[in-house]
């Protein structure tokens, strides 16, 4: 997928989340951010894409932070977060393999690489829900937006 496909399905799929924000904030244990959420996609290339909704700036900000930090991770080791970290910790390799050091990890679930139909492979990071929403939003998105449901 080149940048200007890519380009195209980052547009079409942050719509997507546009649809899902409200529905995932409506869970009384997602409401925490108020639809103050943050997207970050970096593609094979190290291009970077993203998006925050909300009206808090700063939280906002927060909640970049965190994605971009997840989708990077993603990006750097293939894995998602929270994989990463628990093969890790079980000295399933060593620190210096993927060269983050251990202070630098993001434990949290919510970054997650994404292949498409075509085999682009997108490094995801969400922020601004639960782990385990932050992973889902972005899943039903992308299957949204390449038409899937």
């Amino acid at each position: 997928m080149g940048n200007s496909t890519t380009n195209q399905f980052t547009k079409v799929f942050f719509k997507m989340l546009n649809l899902l924000i409200p529905e995932f904030s409506e869970n009384p244990l997602d409401a925490f951010a108020n639809g103050n959420v943050a997207i970050c996609v970096i593609d094979e290339d190290g291009n970077v894409y993203g998006k925050i909704w909300g009206d808090q700036k700063v939280t906002g900000r927060n909640f970049y932070k965190n994605a971009w930090t997840k989708a990077s991770q993603v990006w750097i080791t293939g894995m998602k977060t929270g994989e990463y970290e628990k093969k890790l910790y079980n000295d399933e390799f060593d620190e210096e393999k993927y060269g983050i050091s251990k202070p630098d990890l993001i434990g949290w679930e919510g970054g997650q690489p994404i292949v498409l139909k075509d085999g682009t492979i997108l490094s995801v990071g969400f922020s601004g829900f639960r782990g385990i929403n932050d992973l889902a939003i972005v899943t039903k998105a992308v299957m949204m937006a390449e038409g899937q449901v």
